[in-house]
This record gives structure tokens, sequence and C-alpha cells, in this order.
């Protein structure tokens, strides 16, 4: 797979070197709290998830990538697209390191990779799932062209607190 390149930023897959910065980024009570990454994020949780990555991408299955900012040469985070081969969709998820939270990276990343799964992945329709109190993730998704579709109510148990989900898609004939 190619390296996805925007103004600020590369998106390429993950190198089994990238474990340690991700761990780092990742194993932040304030990342896990609003998304889907589990808590602690230990460097043995962060080098399997990076060991299947080859073959899901192989396989199309998942486009999980390392988001780098190039004015540091380093990693801010993560970039996912997973396909539904059956549906023909994809489901996009990121996480941005707090330390760079609020200059437009997660916004940027997700303009790209939303183009990548509609030009390049053929998809029909994109969305996301945002637990209903990350804001932040909400707005991107609204930035980025997804619409608000609706809430599941307690849909996952985040440290045994029920949280509610929005879901937010696109479809292709809407893609501007």
């Amino acid at each position: 797979m190619q390296e996805i390149e925007t103004e600020r930023l590369v998106m390429r897959p993950y190198d089994l070197s990238d474990a340690p910065r991700a761990q780092k980024l990742g194993d932040d009570k304030d990342v896990a709290e609003t998304t889907f990454i589990p808590y602690p994020y230990t460097l043995e949780k962060v080098e399997d998830w990076i060991q299947n990555h080859l073959s899901l991408i192989e396989n199309g299955d998942a486009y999980p990538l390392a988001v780098i900012l190039k004015s540091e040469r380093q990693l801010i985070g993560t970039m996912t697209i997973r396909g539904d081969k059956t549906h023909n969709k994809g489901e996009l998820a990121y996480w941005i390191g707090k330390d760079y939270w609020g200059k437009g990276y997660a916004t940027e990343a997700s303009k790209k990779i939303i183009e990548f799964g509609f030009h390049d992945l053929k998809l029909n329709r994109i969305w996301a799932p945002v637990m209903s109190k990350n804001k932040a993730s909400g707005k991107v998704m609204k930035k980025v062209g997804l619409n608000y579709e609706g809430t599941l109510k307690q849909d996952i148990l985040k440290w045994d607190k029920y949280e509610d989900v929005d879901i937010y898609g696109l479809l292709k004939e809407n893609y501007r």
C-alpha cells in the first residue's frame, strides 16, 4: 500500500518500530476515555495489534494507518478505515495523541481517508461511531461531511459505565 499524504501529514502502514511511540500516545487516560482504545494500552497490546495489520491490508479488510506529522517526522495517532465487503461500506475510526489535539490533524487525515475510501476502495458508504461524550470527534465528523444519523443508547460498556454512541455517515453520491 502506498502512503497517503496531506499538507501536514503522511499516513502509512504501521511498522513494529512504531509500537513504543503508539503505546506512549495511546496509553493516556484522556485519549482512552472517549475512544475505543483499551486502557491501559500496553506495549504488548500495541505490538499484537500491529502484527495483524499486514494481513488486514492485504485482504482489504482494514487499513490501520500510522498518522505521521511531517514537520516532526513523528507518529501522532492512528487513522483506520475498516471495510465491509458484503455491504460495500467502510467504518472510519481514529485517535490522535493528546499533545496534538485541537490542531486540525484529525480533520485533515479524515478528509483524506474518506477520499481514499470512496475513490480507491470504491465504497458506497462511510460511517463512524463516536462516543456521544466525545464532542470534538463529533465536530470532526461534521467538518469532513459525515452527517449525524442517530444515537445508540448505552451501546458500549466503558469502565463500568454504559456509554451512548453517535453514528455519522456519508454516501458516495453525497460526497463532494
